[in-house]
């Protein structure tokens, strides 16, 4: 068959703009981010009708290649579709791991009245009220190379009656800064990096099953062609042995008449005719049921147009003219290099060692460095007063208004600046949980690696016996071409015989029923080769390259 590009197509699909907000987080203050987060739209699935079948379809029927067949498997088999979409999970699982080092701000904001009675003269009012009005706000964000970020604003509001109170209501602000940067555990961008590079490992490897899963699901579609074919010659051949029987039973009708048999020697012609007409009858159902499973495979059965049209299948079905012997080694070294599920089993080799750092990794003592700048800054309504207190009496001063600006600016100044450093070291004196994470990491390497070993035996018996069944029907298609050959022949030297009147009819009518026979078997035999051609195909991961099909 001609090689064509068939490119891997999606009947059920997102929108793109839906598509969009799921795999790229909007950005605050983008609007997208508040129609993603408040928005009451469900997701909407469009299911697409079947595409193509158009192209190939006549007045009254489809007619079908095994190339175009197969364009409108891959178009519109929604199997194959649906293994499309599962790995967009593992797209969305990688782009939900950098959410880690997504940057979070958080703020806060509370007003407190508090009114008390006074115990104190110094207290400067009999029934002290005061009103509290912090806010707060943080910047927080976590580096590839595990450095841990934080800056934060803050400002509070103080109001109260105090009569001996210098700053009424009095501002105090913040501008804070600080770092954890940690020393050993989670220290450095390959360790921090680890879970997405697992992702992108697991994201391999499902692309890997997904094509293992489309080489099974293509080899299903193109069973149920040659099934179709196997049940239409099926019945072309059952309806020339009730051809063939027709015409020796009208046969020995006219010779009964004329008296040149006897009454006893037409039973056995019109047995055999009815026989035959339950073999047509049953071939036609046969071929029915074939048909309607090649209709799902490719879609038409969900479209009122197609789904009751005629399908024509023009591949041909000859006997094959290669006698060249198959290299069974050959074979097994390449399914060694084309087997998805092979590559699959040793992409798991890699999850293994990036699971092992990840638990060797959290064995390590958690120590860090921290470090702190804040700047402090103070401002309000300044109200100077005497030194009184002695006397009892507080005598107010003029009023020097201030507010936010001042402090902001003593803050921003760098007036009165707070440094910290520190270390910061959590030891665990024993860790069987760690421990033990890191024995089933290892523990785990090993029995991927024993089983990807398995497969690959596995793999060589599988071709071996693919090699061997596809060698032994091709024997047989050509056993059975000369079983019809020498069939043939029979049944012309039984008919002269009969002619000549030194046979009977019954000789002639087991000849006739030998030649169905060896017809029908050379029709299965010769799609049974195909089918072996196909497993063939599929054990050594080449189906796809060998239809043209690019997985897109």
């Amino acid at each position: 068959m001609q090689k064509s590009a068939l490119i891997f197509l999606l009947s059920l699909s997102l929108s793109a703009q839906e598509f969009n907000n799921f795999t790229n987080a909007p950005k605050f203050p983008n609007s997208a981010f508040f129609r993603q987060g408040f928005g009451r739209e469900l997701p909407r699935v469009e299911i697409q009708p079947p595409i193509r079948l158009q192209d190939f379809a006549g007045t009254d029927r489809l007619e079908l290649s095994l190339r175009a067949y197969l364009e409108l498997v891959m178009a519109n088999n929604p199997d194959i579709s649906i293994q499309r979409l599962q790995i967009e999970q593992f797209k969305n699982n990688i782009s939900g791991l950098y959410g880690r080092f997504d940057p979070f701000v958080t703020a806060g904001f509370n007003a407190t009245r508090n009114t008390t009675p006074a115990t104190s003269v110094l207290q400067g009012a009999n029934v002290q009220s005061t009103l509290q009005q912090p806010f707060n706000s943080q910047y927080t964000q976590l580096l590839e190379n595990g450095t841990q970020l934080q800056v934060g604003f803050g400002t509070t509001k103080f109001s109260t009656n105090d009569s001996f109170a210098t700053f009424n209501p009095s501002i105090n602000s913040f501008f804070r800064m600080g770092f954890t940067q940690p020393l050993l555990r989670d220290r450095g961008a390959y360790v921090n990096r680890l879970p997405i590079m697992v992702a992108k490992s697991r994201l391999r490897q499902g692309e890997y099953q997904m094509r293992d899963t489309l080489l099974r699901l293509l080899q299903q579609a193109e069973l149920a062609y040659w099934q179709v074919i196997q049940a239409r010659e099926s019945l072309r051949v059952q309806e020339a042995a009730l051809d063939l029987n027709g015409k020796l039973l009208k046969r020995n009708e006219r010779e009964l008449e004329l008296g040149a048999i006897s009454a006893l020697e037409i039973y056995q012609p019109k047995a055999n005719y009815a026989s035959t007409e339950v073999r047509v009858t049953q071939a036609r159902y046969s071929l029915q049921q074939a048909e309607d499973n090649l209709r799902r495979q490719m879609g038409a059965d969900v479209d009122p147009v197609y789904r009751n049209m005629a399908i024509v299948l023009t591949e041909n079905v000859a006997p094959p003219s290669d006698e060249k012997p198959l290299d069974k080694e050959y074979f097994v070294e390449t399914a060694f290099r084309m087997r998805p599920d092979l590559k699959a089993q040793l992409q798991a080799l890699d999850i293994d060692d990036l699971a092992y750092r990840q638990a060797k990794n959290r064995l390590t003592p958690d120590l860090a460095l921290t470090g702190a700048y804040t700047g402090n800054g103070r401002g309000g309504n300044f109200i100077p007063r005497p030194n009184t207190i002695g006397s009892g009496v507080t005598t107010a001063s003029r009023l020097i208004p201030g507010g936010l600006g001042d402090a902001l600016n003593q803050v921003f100044a760098f007036d009165f600046p707070t440094y910290a450093m520190g270390l910061q070291l959590r030891l665990p004196l024993r860790d069987r949980q760690g421990q033990a994470d890191l024995a089933n990491a290892a523990l785990s390497k090993k029995l991927d690696t024993l089983r990807a070993r398995s497969l690959e035996q596995n793999i060589r018996v599988q071709v071996l016996n693919a090699v061997t069944r596809v060698e032994s029907s091709r024997a047989g298609v050509r056993q059975s071409q000369i079983t019809v050959d020498f069939a043939q022949q029979r049944l012309d030297a039984e008919q002269k015989r009969y002619d000549l009147g030194v046979t009977t009819i019954f000789f002639v009518l087991d000849a006739s029923q030998f030649l169905i026979n060896a017809q029908a078997d050379l029709v299965v035999q010769s799609v049974q080769y195909r089918r072996d051609l196909l497993n063939l195909m599929q054990v050594t991961g080449t189906l796809l390259e060998e239809r043209g099909i690019v997985v897109d």
